[in-house]
C-alpha cells in the first residue's frame, strides 16, 4: 500500500467523521430549538417532548435549513420572527457542537 492510499483513507474516514458530526450537532441543535419553540408555545411536559421530535423530522424533508425555518415561522405565529429562528438556530448549532466535543 503506497503512501497516497494511506492519505486517501485518511481523507475519507475525516470525510466521514465530519460529516457524522455536523449530522448529530444539527439533529442536537433542532431538539433544543424544538425545546425553545416549544416553551415560547406554552407546551409542557411530554408535548414538549413531542413538539421536539417534530422538528426534528422537519429537517429531514429538504436539505439545508429553510424546513425547519418555515415549520417554526407557520408554528410560532407572531410568537417569533424569521430573524429571532434563524439567530437562535445559529446560537443552538454552536451550543451543539460544543456540547458533542466536550461529550468526546
Amino acid at each position: 500500500m503506497s503512501t497516497f492510499d494511506d492519505r486517501e483513507r485518511a481523507f475519507e474516514n475525516k470525510y466521514a467523521h465530519d460529516a457524522e458530526m455536523n449530522f448529530k450537532a444539527v439533529s442536537r441543535r433542532n431538539k433544543m430549538l424544538g425545546n425553545w419553540a416549544a416553551t415560547l408555545l406554552g407546551k409542557t411536559g411530554d408535548a414538549v417532548k413531542a413538539y421536539e421530535l417534530e422538528v426534528i423530522k422537519a429537517d429531514f424533508e429538504e436539505d439545508g435549513d429553510e424546513d425547519v425555518v418555515r415549520k417554526l415561522l407557520k408554528d410560532l405565529d407572531g410568537k417569533a420572527t424569521e430573524a429571532e429562528i434563524r439567530a437562535k438556530m445559529t446560537e443552538l448549532l454552536a451550543a451543539a457542537k460544543a456540547q458533542l466535543m466536550s461529550e468526546g
